[in-house]
Parts: C-alpha cells; sequence; structure tokens
C-alpha cells in the first residue's frame, strides 16, 4: 500500500481558520515523545551503515551489546534490557543463534528458563564492529560537543530516572489500594 506523503514538517503549525483544528494540546513536533524519537533517528542514522555492512540490524545489535557486559542473562531481562518485546526478541534470538553468534541453554533447575550468552563468534563480530562504532561516537561528539553530549546523556538518564521513580510509586500506590 502506498503511503501518502505529509507536508507537516517538525516545525510547521497548524494553519488557522475554518478547518483547523482547535485541540488543547502543545503542538505535535513539541512533543516529548517526538523530540525523542527525532534525536534517535538523527543518531541512528549515522550508525545504520555500519550495522548493515556487518550484516546486523539495530535491535541485533542491541542484544549483542546488552550481551557483552555480562556472562549470561535470562531471556525476559534480556528483553527489559533491550527494550524488545518477547515475539520480536524470540525471532531474533533465533537468528542469531543460527549465525552462531549467541548460546541459549536452559536452566537446569527450571526447564522454564532460558538464558543467553554471546559466543566467541559473537564476540569476535562486536570486535569488528567497535572500531567503526567508536568512530561515530567520535564524530557525534566532535560535531555536538563532549560536554553538551555528556550533559545530555545525564539529562536523559535524570528524566528516565525521574519518570521511573513515579511510575514505580504509583503501581506501589495501586497495589496497596484497599
Amino acid at each position: 500500500m502506498a503511503r501518502k506523503k505529509s507536508s507537516i514538517s517538525a516545525d510547521s503549525k497548524p494553519a488557522s481558520g475554518a478547518g483547523a483544528r482547535r485541540i488543547p494540546m502543545r503542538e505535535f513536533s513539541r512533543s516529548l515523545p517526538m523530540s525523542l524519537l527525532r534525536a534517535r533517528e538523527a543518531v541512528m542514522r549515522h550508525f545504520r551503515p555500519s550495522l548493515r555492512d556487518h550484516g546486523l540490524t539495530e535491535q541485533q545489535w542491541r542484544i549483542l551489546r546488552a550481551l557483552t557486559s555480562i556472562d549470561a542473562i535470562e531471556v525476559t531481562e534480556l528483553a527489559h534490557v533491550a527494550f524488545l518485546l518477547g515475539p520480536s526478541l524470540s525471532r531474533i534470538l533465533r537468528d542469531l543463534e543460527a549465525r552462531h553468534l549467541i548460546e541459549r541453554k536452559v536452566v537446569k533447575a527450571d526447564q522454564r528458563r532460558v538464558v543467553v550468552s554471546i559466543s566467541a563468534r559473537g564476540l569476535r563480530l562486536i570486535e569488528a564492529v567497535a572500531p567503526s562504532s567508536e568512530a561515530i561516537y567520535a564524530a557525534i561528539t566532535e560535531r555536538y560537543g563532549a560536554r553538551r553530549l555528556a550533559r545530555l546523556q545525564e539529562m536523559l538518564r535524570a528524566l528516565e530516572g525521574s519518570l521511573s521513580e513515579r511510575a514505580g510509586n504509583e503501581e506501589d500506590a495501586e497495589a496497596n489500594a484497599p
């Protein structure tokens, strides 16, 4: 199905007049989720060619990167860490296992639980991608500024923590409500 091109840019404002909608919300282009998505897209635009050159998708890379920092992890926890839905993760793990980039093992004490780890081949792939990835980071840092980038990452962690704490408190309050 062909997609209709939109004439709305990120900074455009709705036309005033009889056909304009009056909704009591901030402009779409100023919504926090859209700002974060646009920033993510701007960053990933630089990384995708390198990932493609190494035969990886963004999601596969996230999984492999997560697995480099741990010995093994349960699949449900990996979904949480890599921000992937279970069905997507299952498919991606199947593909990575077929390429011998990861290893899956059933937990002997509980046959329903599966742990995943990166394989030696997966580590070699990470090592092959790392120089390109670090060069991209260096270019982004040079363009945006090291201090600004560090501050941005600090602010994003603070935002996430603030919103996570609040969500956790709200969930606790709901659980404890009579």
